[in-house]
């Protein structure tokens, strides 16, 4: 259906807030949204495209019908679309991956004799649940911890304190025996409580509740369960203190940022109760590619918090959250209390959020390489050739990437990938030597200046690798002349236009024919892939095996640059000042730096360990003092 024949249905659209469906000719559920006014929302689809979202783009592509309900206020809409979206799982809304198989703990406080167990459902029947976890394996760690900490029952049978002996872990002081009659109802509802407790982060008050039953044991010289309760609070204490302290408040808080690659989102969720650190879980968004990061964001909240029965006082999220207002007030009214979200700017909660999304990124750079260990290597090769149009497979790809500050300590790496997998030793990093200041482009052709040159003279490559110019990863590169001479099916540069025509100009003045070396550049902004002769960009799939190599080889050429990079700055750091020093000379240094480690550990030295060192004195050693 042609989007003029949409015009007199948005004229008729309500200007209430609702949910609004998008469908195919098939009559399958494509997008479900929200709006606060659904004739805007629903009109700003079918604006021009030309400001339009690729997502967007292809999404009105394919609409050949939508539908709508109303509702009361924008938080009925934020429900309804959450519900919708578990639903018809919609092709184009960035979703909670498998989202109804995340686990729970859940406490039935309407038993007699309650259970700590996992489900994973979660029903209003006035029971405590807790989660949801990623995993089952996390909420088994968690049960794990909590049965060694606090002695409840794992059973199943019907208790009725009247079972001739108890099971093992009655003796192992891992249950304390109701099916014996060894506590009564309200003495086992006090060990539960205390689960519940520690499970919200609250683990003073389980001690404190502790140590006053351990006093009451020993006033009435009960000396035997006084002990076991005060290692109980000891285990507790020991837990206590390994959870790291990241606030001073006594604040409960989700803090939650995300990682976006490919057609999905890794996103982090640390948990912190009373201003500690007490358990982290990650969770994967599907259909996350093409929507911003604040989309994203906003989805995995209001799934996020839908599923789970718990809302803390304060949320930190990485980005604003698109209609912050109306999820603000959609989860005071879930927690039936105050929630803040915030997204901080400056100090510790902003330094919080920094090392959330750091750990986001880490996860999905983990989950890039688990994937990209899993795909055929020979598809990938297959596909890549057929993408980039080369001569041959390419089995042997060399990337290449510069790493520097402002033009300061510039380096350059070389990754070698041999059918799709890495080949550390033939690795090799390049000290910029003729490159001043800040000029990426003339970096990049100085080392494959270097490199190309030594792959036309043999000897050449074999006089400069034993003076070890360009280092391997785990050497210094010393007479392996041989490796530099191998010619690569495909060199892979870290960039975008502006490298590839830097490596492209080195090639036409060696006389490389990109037949033979075939080049190509691949820009991380968009994952988009450039040759030369061709100026438009090659866009791989996003869930091509190709991709995966490439942005793996990318990836890694980064990391290895980087890696000497700082290498090379905090070498220069320490020895810039030492090199300020009358009289410290190349060999002073190097047995300063030899006893000493840093130059943080010589101005901490006393004059004497100092002026101790073999080749010095105590006036020299007094000058060391006054520079550094």
């Amino acid at each position: 259906m042609v989007v003029q024949q949409f015009a007199e249905r948005l004229k008729a659209a309500p200007t209430k807030p609702g949910v609004y469906i998008m469908r195919d000719a098939k009559g399958r559920v494509l997008y479900v949204g929200k709006a606060a006014s659904l004739r805007d929302r629903l009109r700003s689809y079918f604006s021009s495209p030309s400001g339009q979202a690729p997502k967007v783009v292809s999404l009105v592509q394919h609409i050949a019908d939508f539908e709508y309900i109303t509702t009361e206020s924008e938080q009925e809409a934020l429900l309804l679309e959450c519900n919708l979206i578990k639903r018809h799982k919609p092709t184009y809304n960035a979703r909670l991956k498998d989202d109804k198989s995340y686990p729970y703990i859940k406490i039935d406080v309407s038993e007699e004799f309650p259970q700590v167990y996992i489900t994973r459902r979660v029903h209003k029947d006035g029971a405590r649940y807790y989660g949801p976890f990623a995993s089952a394996g996390s909420v088994r760690s968690t049960l794990a911890l909590l049965k060694k900490l606090f002695p409840y029952r794992s059973c199943t049978k019907v208790i009725t304190g009247t079972d001739p002996r108890p099971c093992l872990d009655f003796y192992i002081r891992r249950c304390v025996g109701p099916c014996i009659g060894a506590v009564d109802k309200a003495q086992y509802r006090q060990v539960i409580d205390q689960v519940s407790l520690f499970l919200e982060g609250k683990t003073k008050e389980v001690v404190k509740h502790i140590e006053k039953g351990m006093t009451e044991a020993a006033e009435r010289l009960e000396f035997e369960r006084a002990a076991a309760l005060r290692d109980q609070v000891r285990a507790i204490e020991k837990v206590h203190e390994g959870q790291k302290v990241l606030s001073v408040s006594d604040e409960n808080t989700d803090v939650i940022a995300l990682a976006t690659a490919l057609d999905e989102a890794w996103v982090e969720v640390f948990f912190i109760r009373q201003g500690k650190l007490i358990g982290r879980d990650h969770f994967i968004m599907a259909n996350a590619s093409d929507d911003e990061p604040g989309a994203v964001l906003t989805a995995f909240v209001e799934q996020f918090y839908d599923a789970n029965p718990y809302v803390p006082q304060q949320i930190l999220v990485q980005r604003t959250l698109d209609d912050q207002e109306a999820v603000e007030a959609w989860l005071r009214s879930k927690r039936v209390g105050a929630v803040e979200v915030l997204v901080p700017q400056r100090g510790e909660k902003r330094r919080l959020i920094e090392m959330v999304a750091e750990n986001a990124a880490q996860g999905l750079e983990h989950l890039k390489v688990k994937q990209a260990d899993t795909l055929s290597y020979d598809d990938a090769l297959e596909e890549l050739e057929e993408a980039l149009s080369l001569p041959r497979p390419p089995h042997r790809i060399e990337c290449y990437d510069i790493s520097n500050i402002q033009g300061t300590n510039p380096v350059g790496s070389m990754v070698v990938l041999e059918d799709g997998r890495p080949k550390p030793s033939e690795y090799r990093r390049f000290k910029v030597k003729t490159v001043e200041g800040v000029d990426d482009y003339s970096m990049m052709r100085e080392v494959l200046t270097r490199r190309f040159k030594r792959m036309q003279t043999p000897a050449a490559a074999s006089a400069d690798g034993a003076k070890g110019d360009g280092g391997a990863a785990g050497g210094d590169g010393a007479g392996d002349g041989g490796k530099w001479t191998k010619t690569p099916d495909l060199v892979l540069i870290d960039g975008g236009k502006g490298h590839l025509g830097a490596a492209l100009q080195v090639f036409l003045e060696l006389g490389i024919s990109t037949n033979t070396v075939p080049l190509a550049s691949l820009a991380k902004e968009n994952e988009e892939l450039f040759v030369p002769q061709d100026p438009d960009p090659i866009v791989l799939p996003r869930n091509s095996p190709a991709l995966f190599m490439v942005q793996r080889a990318r990836d890694e050429a980064h990391r290895f640059a980087i890696t000497f990079h700082r290498e090379r700055r905090s070498k220069n750091t320490v020895q810039s000042a030492l090199d300020l020093v009358p009289g410290i000379g190349p060999k002073r240094r190097r047995l300063l730096l030899r006893r000493f480690g840093s130059t943080t550990a010589i101005r901490e030295a006393s004059l004497e360990d100092v002026a101790a060192v073999p080749g010095m004195t105590l006036a020299l050693a007094r000058k060391v003092k006054e520079y550094i």
